[in-house]
């Protein structure tokens, strides 16, 4: 199995910058995209962070992922909107979606915004976030446009992406409620990450091409090609489903069918419902309510003395504090990182160090 190294956080958000400036993103791109790729890692979704520099390096090789985009209005009556990303890198269409949906939702108290045909845009989580910085609650349903790897329920061939659901919720006297996860059993991600670590699965996320349970990561990336498993069976199955049409075709994106496929890039589409909690004016009653819930919560005996009952967003908290420093990254995604350096390099005739010379420090 392939161990961790540690990468130290600053000089590897820096080379993450200087990445994206060589490929020929903006400053204001590129810092936006390396800040979201290295927040993923902060946050303990490594599925999502800097092992994402190769694919979107392939990605921009193919003149699929498409730099220094703006995102194009498609329908705006006001409070619902639909936005195109135009291929453009997600870490700013879906910035600048929110961007739009954070003034409209202070305007009219609600928006509705669709952001379609955009390049992957990455944790979910953080536009949410993003949404929760001005004091606001923000609904997503996402879709993936690209290979599909998950199974249906009663299937064991691929039909779909991962799709995920989030909801961002601000706290006036407690940190906000985040919740943010895939309809997958987990992220393909961690799958990625458990491949290049040469490690297992973990049991119950996977199946092989003959819809056999299974632990090896390979299925999903050697032939004979396996599947992701849904989330709770039946239940995430039919989450997924409702992200690739409410998240994707109900106002003009795409579903991950073969004929619509463009690889080797990853598209989202995306619905965010933003909206202005205070506009319900029950604020007071909501922090009360809030704080003596969460309390009743984590009052419960736990069956484990020493893990705590969390309050969904308290692990990317928690993995913020202890990656404050340095990050973990497994050697094989550290493989694949300066593999991203190189074909830069040659793509864009630059000269950028690999990421394994962060380690020598």
């Amino acid at each position: 199995m392939n161990s961790d190294v540690q990468l130290p956080t600053e000089p590897t958000r820096n080379w993450l910058f200087n990445l994206w400036r060589a490929a020929g993103c903006s400053e204001h791109e590129a810092r936006l995209t390396a800040d979201h790729l290295l927040g993923a890692n902060l946050a303990g979704h490594d599925s999502h962070g800097v092992g994402m520099v190769l694919p979107y390096a392939r990605s921009l090789q193919a003149n699929e992922l498409q730099l220094n985009q703006k995102i194009s209005v498609v329908t705006d009556t006001g409070t619902l909107l639909v936005v195109d990303g135009n291929r453009g890198i997600g870490q700013s269409m879906a910035y600048q979606t929110m961007n739009l949906a954070i003034e409209r939702a202070r305007e009219h108290g609600v928006v509705i915004v669709g952001l379609k045909n955009s390049h992957h845009i990455g944790r979910v989580g953080h536009w949410a976030e993003q949404a929760i910085a001005a004091n606001l609650a923000s609904i997503h349903f996402t879709n993936v446009v690209s290979r599909a790897i998950v199974a249906p329920h009663g299937g064991r061939q691929s039909r779909f992406g991962t799709n995920p659901l989030t909801v961002g919720l601000p706290r006036r006297d407690g940190p906000p409620i985040l919740l943010d996860f895939a309809s997958s059993a987990v992220a393909v991600g961690k799958i990625r990450v458990a491949y290049n670590r040469k490690g297992p699965a973990p049991a119950g996320t996977l199946i092989d091409h003959e819809g056999n349970p299974t632990t090896n990561p390979a299925v999903m990336y050697e032939e004979p090609m396996g599947a992701l498993l849904t989330a709770a069976g039946h239940k995430g199955y039919a989450l997924a489903m409702v992200c690739d049409l409410l998240g994707s075709a109900l106002f003009g994106g795409t579903t991950p069918q073969p004929s619509r496929l463009r690889p080797p890039a990853t598209y989202n589409n995306m619905l965010a419902i933003v909206f202005d909690p205070a506009r319900f004016g029950a604020g007071e009653h909501f922090e009360q309510e809030a704080n003596s819930f969460i309390e009743y919560v984590q009052s419960a005996a736990r069956r484990d003395a020493n893990t705590p009952i969390e309050m969904p967003g308290d692990s990317e908290r928690r993995y913020r504090r202890e990656r404050a420093q340095s990050l973990p990254v497994d050697t094989g995604t550290l493989q694949t990182m300066d593999e991203a350096a190189r074909m830069i390099n040659t793509l864009r005739g630059a000269a950028l160090p690999t990421a394994s010379s962060l380690t020598a420090g």
